[in-house]
């Protein structure tokens, strides 16, 4: 049996956590930059407010619903987060932690447990140590788990946040009452392949022949079906597998004219991928710089172009990967254009301790000593402390964040005091 514990509206309960008099009241959390809406109270979804609606058109709406308002506080959200794991992983060491707000949990050898009750005692437990409310849905395979959990939520009052799928006719029923595009893995391609072929249901989904799932959507949907009929066939990713590509990407507080401006960003932007890149033990080899102007311009003042730029050797190191990333800079650069966001994407990311030599070909310095001081250094006295020479030493570049809360449980001079 596996469970799915998905906590409810995680961002919005992060900072209710810390501020009660929220309970009760809409509330919503705003993107990078006070965007868009990126997570609503229950109550902010009854004034009809969307995800991802741009937070500057709904201003109004705010004001007259009193709606309260939040930057997105990541430090808080990340360590609310792992303290919810770590108690996950205190009742079973099979665990896959899917995303900031979701885990797995593989309840096998558990088989004279009432899982039900245990459910319970888990919900009350986070709850109780870290004030955050979760749902919980358990059922023998990883996409009926998905399918429990959201009638765990759906049905709240019904289900108190727990739901077990069990017996045939309780798959049975759940199956007919998922629709086709809310199954864990149909993405928007499939969906409209499905329903095109008069699939709605999860039901419908299944009664397809095998033959034809795995010709339209490969041997992943056929483990897919299976797996939604009762039969295990996606196990837990146990180990958080490296990325692929590691980026960093940002829209900026006012727009930019200006290259050495533009150019500070990009270094800026490549010195933080490096470090990501040291941290997960991997070099890459190509790099990928693009500049783009605010999507709600009229079309004719709009730009948008990348460039990618191949290294002669995989390397980590923030002095190369900026120098060759401004090389990428200065090809799609444009004089006179207001630029909005920039980003940089490393790729064709390989292990650092595996490295393909040229025999005929000079490595050069790939500062690898240089790079774990440096590492050391930041991760002690501040990510600000030390920078490359063409980074402004003088501008942080806070994101705007007009509603941010306190950092109560990263930051001491944010913690709560009793009076």
């Amino acid at each position: 049996m596996f469970a799915l514990v998905d906590c409810n509206n995680f961002y919005v309960s992060c900072e209710r956590v810390f501020q009660p008099r929220l309970e009760n009241s809409p509330v919503v959390i705003l993107s990078n930059n006070d965007g868009c809406v990126i997570s609503r109270s229950n109550e902010a979804k009854t004034l009809d407010i969307p995800m991802g609606a741009p937070a500057f058109k709904y201003l109004n709406i705010f004001k007259k619903e009193k709606v309260n308002v939040f930057s997105s506080n990541y430090p808080l959200y990340g360590d609310m987060s792992q303290r919810i794991m770590k108690i996950l992983s205190m009742h079973t060491p099979n665990i896959e932690i899917y995303s900031i707000d979701e885990a797995f949990l593989d309840f096998r050898g558990f088989k004279y447990c009432d899982l039900e009750k245990e459910a319970f005692f888990l919900k009350q437990k986070i709850k109780r140590w870290t004030g955050i409310p979760v749902s919980i849905g358990i059922a023998p395979t990883k996409a009926l788990a998905k399918i429990a959990n959201k009638i765990a939520k759906k049905y709240v009052h019904k289900t108190k946040g727990v739901y077990l799928i069990k017996s045939e006719k309780q798959i049975s029923n759940a199956l007919k009452w998922t629709k086709v595009e809310d199954i864990w893995g149909v993405g928007r391609q499939y969906k409209n392949l499905l329903i095109k072929n008069s699939i709605t249901t999860a039901n419908d989904f299944c009664e397809l022949p095998d033959q034809w799932v795995k010709k339209n959507m490969s041997i992943l949907g056929l483990r897919l079906k299976k797996d939604l009929k009762g039969f295990s066939c996606i196990g837990l990713d146990e180990e958080n597998p490296d990325k692929k590509s590691i980026a960093t990407t940002r829209s900026f507080k006012e727009v930019i004219k200006k290259y050495w401006e533009l150019e500070e960003r990009i270094v800026t932007y490549a010195s933080i991928c490096s470090r990501k890149l040291r941290y997960q033990n991997s070099n890459c080899k190509s790099i990928m710089v693009f500049i783009r102007t605010s999507s709600h311009l009229p079309i004719d003042q709009q730009y948008y172009n990348s460039s990618l730029v191949n290294l002669p050797n995989p390397t980590n190191s923030a002095i190369t990967i900026a120098k060759y990333a401004n090389m990428g800079l200065k090809r799609i650069f444009k004089k006179n254009i207001n630029y909005k966001k920039a980003g940089v994407i490393l790729t064709d990311l390989t292990p650092s301790n595996s490295k393909q030599l040229n025999l005929f070909q000079n490595t050069g310095n790939t500062h690898g000593d240089l790079m774990k001081t440096i590492d050391k250094i930041l991760l002690r006295f501040g990510e600000n402390i030390l920078k490359l020479g063409n980074q402004d030493l003088d501008q942080t570049w806070k994101m705007r964040q007009e509603y941010l809360s306190s950092r109560y449980t990263t930051d001491v001079r944010d913690i709560i005091k009793v009076k």
